[in-house]
């Protein structure tokens, strides 16, 4: 059990996390410490240099002053008092002959550089090498230096001291390092605990409501990060799914009324037909009542998947521009008919002069229209007035449609454009309760809105609002 919960957590945000904590960590200390070894190393270097380049001048001047028998005296305790296996110096002239060395038993067969000779003869003040020799443990910094007429001075000065101090640096960066990596990864594991504490209550949230906890939310912590942003964003989710969901429920509570009323008159005709007639006239008449059944049907089908297409942002519009001038004034020639039957008077105040053009689909602005007249001309008593208007604000096509009917109540008017959603006194109306919704989904999938203002018994009046700017689909 305790393997297999190491060997899941491997797999988990949190590692992973202090993973790369500790990763970065690691490199970016590394890398510091290399810079400041190499630094180290630069100062220790230039030190020693400076230190040979001084014995350089001081024996030189000793060599002008006191000679050099005197010169090799003093080379021979200075290297005595050092240690003749940290230090040797030999006297040569230009050509390489070799004048005077200290002892150099523990240097071996260590000659004079033929390219150092060189560089002097070119004129070079002096030359550094450093070299390693298979007699030493270390390296040896040689400086080659003029220090009299034709005569040069070799020193080998052991980097052993210089070595020292730098493994025992290694050393404590190493042990140093180890320890800061391994508080490094405790505190990165607590820092990602620590920032995923939001994430693991998002996913007990989760994980709850999978098991049929709807009702619960992510608690909200006043800290104003990334995590807190998330779970709002999740409980505005939640919130919005539950809606979906009721929804869902409600549409599917009025799609099996609705059904249920025609799959009842058609069986109903059926039955009677059967039971009662006997002549081709009346299976005809059956006929021709379930055709118009089933139409009512499919229209009723059809428009719930137009408006659940529209409201998923799935619906594929044909963009184009248009006048919606145009539009109303066809859509009112085509209701006159029906306005006059019913004693009603259907007007349209627009100007033809002026611009009201839009982007958009022209089949289902049409049809937006349509609903939207024969909507008012439904509710409008004989005597009534129907207005259809186009007008323009701030880039923006207003589109209304207003008529002097029975109203709406205040307590309707909220839900006017819920699919299958009746007002009391619409229900002696024929329809589905579904042209308001589509409109509505039409217009917002133009990315405008549609709203409605009312007074019972005085009149509705619905407003439509377009962009006039290009489409961006």
């Amino acid at each position: 059990m305790y393997l297999k919960k190491m060997f899941n957590l491997r797999h988990t945000l949190a590692f992973r996390l202090t993973l790369w904590y500790a990763t970065i960590f690691a490199v970016s200390s590394f890398c510091a410490f290399l810079a400041f070894y190499l630094i180290i190393s630069s100062v220790i270097q230039g030190r020693t240099d400076q230190e040979i380049l001084n014995e350089i001048s001081e024996y030189s001047s000793l060599l002008s002053l006191k000679g050099i028998e005197t010169l090799k005296t003093s080379l021979s305790l200075e290297a005595e008092s050092e240690g003749v296996n940290k230090i040797f110096f030999r006297i040569a002239t230009l050509k390489g002959e070799e004048l005077f060395s200290s002892k150099m038993s523990s240097w071996g067969d260590l000659g004079i550089g033929r390219t150092a000779l060189e560089s002097l003869r070119n004129g070079a003040d002096h030359v550094f090498e450093t070299l390693t020799i298979p007699e030493c443990q270390y390296k040896v910094r040689i400086l080659y230096g003029i220090i009299g007429p034709a005569k040069i001075l070799q020193i080998g000065h052991s980097l052993e001291d210089n070595q020292r101090l730098l493994d025992v640096f290694r050393r404590i960066f190493g042990g140093t390092m180890t320890v800061l990596i391994i508080l490094g990864a405790i505190v990165g594991w607590f820092m990602a605990k620590r920032a995923l504490v939001g994430v693991e209550e998002v996913t007990r949230t989760a994980t709850d409501i999978s098991k049929g906890a709807f009702e619960e939310r992510v608690s909200i912590k006043d800290r104003g990060d990334e995590i807190n942003r998330l779970a709002t964003a999740f409980n505005v989710m939640l919130d919005r799914i539950n809606e979906l969901v009721a929804g869902i429920r409600e549409m599917s509570d009025n799609i099996a009324h609705d059904l249920r009323s025609p799959i009842t008159r058609i069986r109903g005709i059926a039955e009677m037909t059967l039971i009662t007639s006997k002549s081709m006239d009346e299976y005809k008449a059956m006929a021709t009542d379930t055709i118009e059944e089933c139409n009512r049907l499919l229209e009723m089908v059809n428009t719930m998947l137009e408006i659940s297409e529209a409201e998923a942002g799935a619906i594929k519009l044909t963009m184009e521009k248009i006048d919606m001038a145009g539009i109303v004034l066809d859509a009112c020639e085509l209701f006159q008919p029906a306005a006059t039957e019913k004693g009603l008077m259907l007007t349209s105040g627009i100007s033809n002069t002026d611009n009201y053009f839009i982007y958009g689909d022209i089949q289902r602005l049409q049809r937006m229209v349509a609903n939207l007249l024969d909507n008012a001309l439904k509710y409008t008593p004989s005597g009534g007035t129907v207005t259809a208007s186009v007008t323009l604000n701030e880039g923006q096509v207003v589109m209304s449609v207003s008529d002097t009917g029975i109203g709406i109540s205040k307590d309707d008017l909220p839900h006017i454009f819920t699919r299958f959603y009746r007002c009391d006194q619409s229900r002696s109306q024929a329809g589905i309760g579904l042209g308001l919704s589509l409109a509505q989904a039409i217009a917002r999938a133009h990315s405008g809105n549609i709203s409605a203002t009312s007074n019972p018994g005085q009149g509705t009046k619905f407003t439509v609002t377009l962009p006039q700017s290009s489409p961006s689909k």
